[in-house]
């Protein structure tokens, strides 16, 4: 079923108690303004949301953060677009299942809608990427897919048609999303061959299409300053060369998948401005402290523009500004948005403290 067809009766109703599935547990918070309801018996279970809460599997986004998203859409798109645009809108996560998947889902298709920039249809099927099915899409956006989130264990030929067609798909021409835990995949345990943090790459043509992958991350919430790593750049005009604040879980990624030699940065965690106690989390540290948060890079004749923000439910209403730079940043990947997406650093220029 489309996101768009489940909206309607979610909003239609109201939910008393929100369900948070996150990497601490699950914990119930009142959803409604005013005093707290009364506490539950003990031996009693607080029912789920009537949106279907947040499971471990969750598809349908929760009405309470439905009504929010919806008020913090942007108005309009930066660039018209060249012909009416299709995304596909892919959810499956095979390690993780991250709850705030439905919400996004919705989130991409609501800006669509209002804007006029493209149309949606959503999946947590990965037999959709088929070269056939393909063909009616200008962008696949993943959605905190996790694992190998496109591989049928039972049916390596299907798992290898999938992998061609989604290259195949992007280098043709047409673009790439990749939302928080999209770069959370692919990638082996928490040591490699190499003794590696995040492992070894187990599709490394994705691995470096993506442009990196997960290596650990602060958990939820913390706080960082996002740096505007490119403030000319199209894709950020809306923050207006400003840092801002925000909470979410911050990935940080394997140090040999991710450079700026491979990427061009948009934005990244100011790593100057975090408490010690924060940076002392992340166990090894990156050498060269380089914590990039959004990228944009071509692939082939394709285009590939990943957000590492997106963890929580808070960030599809919480700023508007983040649903306006994922809307120019989809616009990249479809092509109706023009942006330098020449790699940050010059091979072989690194700089091993500053990664610029």
């Amino acid at each position: 079923m489309k996101t768009r067809e489940l909206l309607a009766p979610l909003l239609a109703g109201a939910c008393g108690l929100v369900m948070i599935a996150g990497s601490s547990g699950i914990q119930a918070h009142q959803a409604a303004a005013g005093a707290p309801a009364a506490q539950p018996p003990a031996q009693q279970q607080p029912p789920l949301d009537a949106c279907g809460g947040r499971s471990a599997q969750p598809e349908v986004p929760c009405p309470n953060d439905v009504t929010r998203m919806l008020a913090a859409l942007p108005a309009k798109a930066p660039a018209t677009p060249l012909k009416p645009r299709k995304v596909l809108v892919l959810a499956k996560a095979a390690g993780f299942a991250h709850s705030s998947r439905p919400l996004a889902a919705a989130t991409i298709t609501e800006i669509g809608k209002k804007t006029g920039a493209w149309t949606t249809d959503v999946s947590y099927d990965p037999a959709a990427i088929t070269a056939d099915n393909l063909k009616q899409y200008d962008a696949v956006l993943l959605d905190s897919t996790t694992g190998v989130f496109l591989d049928d264990a039972n049916d390596a030929a299907a798992t290898g048609a999938r992998h061609k067609a989604l290259l195949d798909f992007v280098r043709s021409g047409k673009g790439l999303v990749g939302i928080h835990a999209a770069s959370d995949s692919y990638h082996g345990g928490n040591r490699g061959a190499g003794g590696q943090p995040g492992g070894d790459p187990l599709w490394p043509e994705f691995n470096k299409m993506i442009g990196g992958y997960f290596k650990s991350h602060w958990n939820w919430p913390t706080p960082i300053t996002v740096k505007i790593d490119d403030p000319s750049n199209p894709i950020n005009a809306t923050f207006k060369g400003k840092s801002f604040n925000i909470n979410d879980e911050v990935y940080t990624y394997n140090q040999d998948s991710f450079s700026r030699e491979n990427v061009h940065v948009l934005t990244s965690v100011d790593y100057s401005m975090m408490s010690d106690s924060d940076k002392r989390k992340e166990n090894p540290q990156r050498t060269d402290h380089d914590y990039a948060l959004c990228w944009i890079r071509p692939e082939g004749q394709g285009r590939v523009f990943y957000e590492a923000l997106g963890h929580h439910e808070s960030i599809y209403y919480d700023n508007p500004q983040m649903l306006e730079h994922v809307l120019a940043g989809i616009q990249y990947a479809l092509g109706d948005l023009k942006a330098d997406d020449r790699p940050s650093v010059k091979l072989g220029r690194t700089s091993s403290k500053t990664g610029k």
